[in-house]
């Protein structure tokens, strides 16, 4: 009897889950005048008008542009960084490593809100206040701890004796990470690249802070699509499909990965 209510249970579950999405969906292929005049399930004038004003307007699209090259920039600064310092932590006992590795964590529990006056100044003070790299290293904040906390998992996992080996072998330290070492805990640095991804391209309030005009996630074009005429909630709604896209397509590409990450206990 408990195995027959699973299915049924699991169906109302995904139902709970995709009905917001529908409604997005079914919101973007209307009229604003549909939108606030009726209560239809699906459109009866079907448009594609709110994803051509997107795609054919540089202050829409370009909101995904910018997204998109500080989320990428972000993502490589934070596994580069945190490559060599999991490293560390996973191969090393030195003094303070507990410590400093709890420190690590800790910034990734702070609000991005006890950050952002202090990033406006510092980078209005440098010349750096609405440019990609800005927001990037900002992320980099809460991005480096969480990263580092994952792939040191991942490395742990590593025997130790096959450093020693390939040391033996006569490979330098370069040689043996790139050719053997990173092969072995790919599956944590796609973890890592998805994680990193998600936060930047969903985070709000630091992106919006840290630009103005230049470079200007979708995230802040979205809170700002109120005109003389009212909500465009069409064109928002349309925004919206496209902001769920990239992410949709990260967790496909990486969704193996992700669930070794839970496997090993460290996601």
């Amino acid at each position: 009897m408990r195995l027959k209510s699973q299915p049924v249970v699991m169906g109302i579950y995904l139902l709970f889950l995709l009905t917001p999405i529908y409604w997005l969906v079914n919101m973007s292929l209307k009229t604003n005048t549909e939108i606030t005049s009726a209560f239809t399930l699906w459109p009866s004038d079907l448009t594609f008008a709110n994803y051509v004003t997107i795609l054919t307007d540089p202050s829409w699209y370009m909101g995904y542009v910018n997204s998109l090259i500080y989320v990428v920039l972000n993502t490589i600064i934070s596994i580069a960084v945190a490559l060599p310092a999991a490293y560390a932590f996973s191969r090393y006992r030195f003094m303070g490593d507990k410590h400093l590795f709890f420190w690590l964590l800790t910034n990734r529990m702070s609000p991005p809100a006890v950050f952002a006056l202090p990033f406006f100044q510092l980078y209005s003070s440098v010349n750096l206040f609405d440019t990609h790299i800005a927001v990037a290293l900002a992320h980099c904040l809460f991005n480096v701890p969480l990263a580092v906390w994952i792939l040191e998992g991942f490395m742990r996992g590593v025997p130790k004796e096959i450093d020693e080996t390939a040391y033996i072998d006569g490979y330098s330290f370069g040689a043996f990470f790139a050719k053997i070492f990173l092969p072995l805990i790919a599956s944590g640095v796609g973890v890592v690249a998805f994680f990193c991804f998600m936060f930047s391209w969903v985070e709000l309030l630091l992106s919006r802070t840290l630009t103005s005009v230049a470079a200007k996630p979708i995230a802040a074009t979205m809170t700002r699509t109120v005109s003389a005429s009212g909500m465009d909630w069409g064109v928002l709604a349309a925004a919206g499909v496209l902001t769920i896209v990239p992410g949709a397509l990260v967790i496909y590409f990486v969704r193996n990965y992700i669930a070794k990450g839970f496997a090993l206990g460290r996601v």
